[in-house]
């Protein structure tokens, strides 16, 4: 069975920090953690998200009243994985800031958007993009109803999610999602899914000091 991973994934960065004890190796990500930044990358599914559900409490038993930066560049996946994810980010005491880099695609543009309301960033050139819910279904007839019918149910829960968080109707969520519909950041901002377009950052805290593009 082939890798479905690029070759780069098994590649990651390790920094050297000087300590008074010596040297100290962390991976690229262990060192962001210490810094309370969460990168959510690639497709949602169900390992990815336990890392980052781990990350998450992790964070809060560190600091309950510090936020947490997630750095979102997922173009999507599975929508039980993701609601796992968007719930313990409501459940936290830490507020948690989103930032989409790259692309927020389906369950991406979900957990964008469920960040703290004011929190929720992208970079200029970011790509958003809200769709219904898909799946396939075979077996029995009753077995494909079943299906459907859980299908549409997640639909019309993941439109109140999505009219909550970013003010529009649910009417209006469920027609802008009949299809894919792409956004760019400053498209995201007059929807709703983000609070700001950011340009750079201007001192040198992680998720701090950031100015509008």
């Amino acid at each position: 069975m082939p890798n479905s991973q690029p070759p780069s994934a098994a590649l990651v960065p390790v920094v050297v920090e000087q300590t008074a004890r010596g040297e100290r190796s962390y991976d690229i990500y262990s060192r962001l953690l210490k810094d309370r930044v969460i990168f959510m990358t690639g497709i949602v599914e169900d390992y990815m998200a336990n890392l980052v559900v781990a990350q998450l409490l992790y964070l809060e038993s560190e600091n309950p009243d510090k936020d947490i930066h997630l750095y979102i560049n997922s173009p999507g996946g599975s929508v039980t994985a993701g609601l796992s994810i968007y719930d313990t980010m409501q459940f936290i005491q830490p507020d948690v800031s989103t930032m989409c880099i790259g692309q927020a695609a389906s369950m991406g543009a979900m957990l964008l958007a469920g960040g703290a309301k004011g929190k929720r960033l992208a970079l200029p050139h970011s790509r958003m993009m809200i769709h219904q819910p898909s799946g396939g279904a075979q077996g029995q007839a009753s077995d494909i109803e079943i299906q459907a019918n859980e299908i549409i149910k997640l639909r019309k829960k993941l439109n109140e999610l999505l009219s909550e968080n970013t003010g529009q109707s649910e009417k209006r969520i469920s027609q802008d999602t009949e299809r894919d519909n792409f956004m760019s950041a400053a498209e995201a901002v007059e929807y709703g899914l983000v609070d700001k377009v950011i340009q750079r950052r201007v001192d040198n805290k992680m998720g701090e000091g950031l100015e509008d593009g």
